[in-house]
Formats: structure tokens, sequence, C-alpha cells
């Protein structure tokens, strides 16, 4: 983010009233924690999250500060927030995130008082939100639709869930109180699990630290491979970019080796809920990686259905959430 945009869009009060005002029922049926504004809606220059009393607000254009600072000062009226943090998202936001990580996102609101952590809801279940934390504050609103399914499935076949790059396992704790008879959460960052772990307690779950499993997700995928540790439903949440020791992971290019591993530890007739964060990639391109990769596991499956995103993604495309049915 290098070129300043000059100006705010024409009518912004007017835009945040009718897009807070489409999401008014949300709140009201249990879910304080959804995207009030998209990006669809305001061209790709920025959206916005809410979380209780506390706004999300990110930007995807270099703003002068005056100008965000009055957009935070309009959210936060269209919204009756008690305070707004903000995120500055360039295109390598993951790299530059450990580089410039206070200028990215501020600990602290610009706009209003400070909410360092606090309880949501989402369809009456509560997760720990820490929206100064980092530039995700702990739950990906759009994977919201995704975790309901989880829920509504958890129990397919004899229950069991690996729920993959788990970040602080929302599918996890959909998975429990969906009735899974056990779920494996794994992901690189202690952190996260721990964070996980606190979800869990939200809910009154118990959370043994052996169903959160810290390292490698492929590593993780060849071991249950060979104890021949099998699933009935398979969570496939990666990043569409990542470093790792081993090399760099692009999703486009690598999704289908993920495949492959993930149907080696499917059983059969189980599920795999396969995701993908990447507006660059069609579904169908999507799917295609998922076609290529069953093969080599000598597994058969089919696309059961394409999950939408949330009436809070108005025409969004970013995200693929396609669930797999393996003989």
């Amino acid at each position: 983010m290098t070129d300043k945009v000059s100006a705010l869009p024409d009518g912004l009060e007017d835009l945040l009233a009718s897009a807070w005002a489409a999401r008014a029922h949300l709140p009201a049926s249990g879910t304080t924690f959804y995207r009030a504004v998209h990006t669809t809606e305001t061209g790709g220059l920025f959206c916005v999250d809410v979380a209780g009393d506390a706004g999300i607000l990110s930007l995807y254009a270099d703003l002068w500060p005056a100008d965000e600072q009055r957009l935070a000062e309009a959210c936060a009226r269209a919204g009756a927030l008690a305070g707004v943090y903000l995120k500055r998202r360039p295109v390598e936001a993951r790299h530059a995130a450990n580089i410039a990580r206070d200028l990215l996102t501020p600990p602290d609101p610009v706009w209003g008082g400070a909410r360092p952590e606090m309880t949501v809801l989402e369809e009456g279940v509560p997760f720990l939100i820490r929206p100064g934390a980092d530039l995700s504050v702990g739950l990906f609103p759009d994977s919201r639709r995704a975790r309901q399914w989880v829920r509504d499935h958890a129990n397919h076949q004899e229950g069991r869930v690996l729920n993959t790059f788990s970040y602080t396992c929302g599918f996890g704790v959909n998975a429990v109180l969906g009735g899974a008879s056990s779920v494996k959460n794994v992901d690189q960052s202690r952190k996260v699990l721990n964070w996980g772990q606190e979800n869990y307690g939200l809910s009154g779950l118990e959370a043994p630290k052996t169903d959160f499993i810290s390292g490698d997700v492929f590593e993780w995928l060849e071991h249950f491979r060979r104890r021949g540790q099998i699933f009935d439903v398979v969570i496939l949440d990666p990043p569409s970019f990542a470093r790792k020791k081993s090399g760099v992971w692009r999703a486009e290019r690598d999704y289908a080796r993920l495949a492959t591993l993930a149907a080696k530890v499917t059983a059969p007739g189980g599920l795999v809920l396969a995701m993908l964060n990447h507006a660059g990639v069609s579904p169908v391109a999507f799917d295609r990686m998922m076609e290529i990769g069953l093969p080599e596991a000598a597994r058969r499956g089919r696309l059961d259905v394409r999950l939408t995103l949330g009436e809070d993604y108005p025409q969004a495309r970013h995200l693929k959430a396609h669930v797999w049915a393996l003989d």
C-alpha cells in the first residue's frame, strides 16, 4: 500500500447505514460476530467486522490518516460501537505483519475504548476474540456456514473428526457440540491451540491436551496414516500461502497433494470438508485439485455440496468450502 487514496466513497454514511441494517437480524438471532460491511459493497476499499460492541476495520488501500479516522468514526456511529480497531492489509500481509506488525495491526483502537479481549457468540456458541491482537482476531466470520455444517455432520458414521490447520479450534468446538465421538485439532502454533482450549472451556467442553496437537499438518497426516488412524470427517482449512521448513506452500499449486494425504486417513464413506480462501482460484479449479489428489491415494470421491457464505458476504467469491464424500 504505497499510493494514497485521497477520498472516501461518496455517500459513506448511507452506505454504512444500509449495510448495518441488512445484518440487523444476526445479533438478534444469537450471532454477535459477523461482517457488517463487505468489500463488494465498498469497491474493494474496506470491510468491517463486528465483535460485540467492537468494530474491526480492514483497509485494502492506503488512506490518509485523516480519512482513516473519519472512516473509523463513521463506522462507530453506524454500528453504535464502543471502539474501532484498524487492520491495514497489503497484498503480502502475512510477511509484512512480521516486520511491521504495529503499523498494520495497531494493538489499541483508533477510535473509542479498548476491548483487548471479549466473548462473542456465533449462533449461540461463545468464542474468545482479541480485536487488537493480530491481523487475525480469533475467528474467521466467513466460515460461519462451514462451522454450522461441521456441527450438523460431526456424528457422521462413528463421529471421528480431524480438524487440520485448526487455528483457535472453531471447527473443533462445533464438532464436539455436534456429537463427535473424538476430535483432533492440529496446528503449527501452540499459542493458537491454547486459545482453542479456552474456546472449548467457554462452552463447558473438556479440552484434553491430547486433542490439541502442535506440529506440521502434513507430517501429522502421514503419522496418522502410518498408525492406521482414520477419521469420518476431515476438515482442511489451510492458508493460501505459507513458508515451511520444507519449502513454500502455495495452495493453487499444492492443494492436490494435501487432498491425497487427507484421503489416506479418511474412512470409507467419510466426508472431507475442503476449504480454500483464494479469490484467484475458481470453484471449478478447486474441485479439479481434489479430483487430481484423490486418485493418488487410490480413493474415489464425489462432490457432495458447495457451501455458501453467509448473507453478510454479498457476492463474495474468495472462500470455497466444498464437501467431498469418499468411497
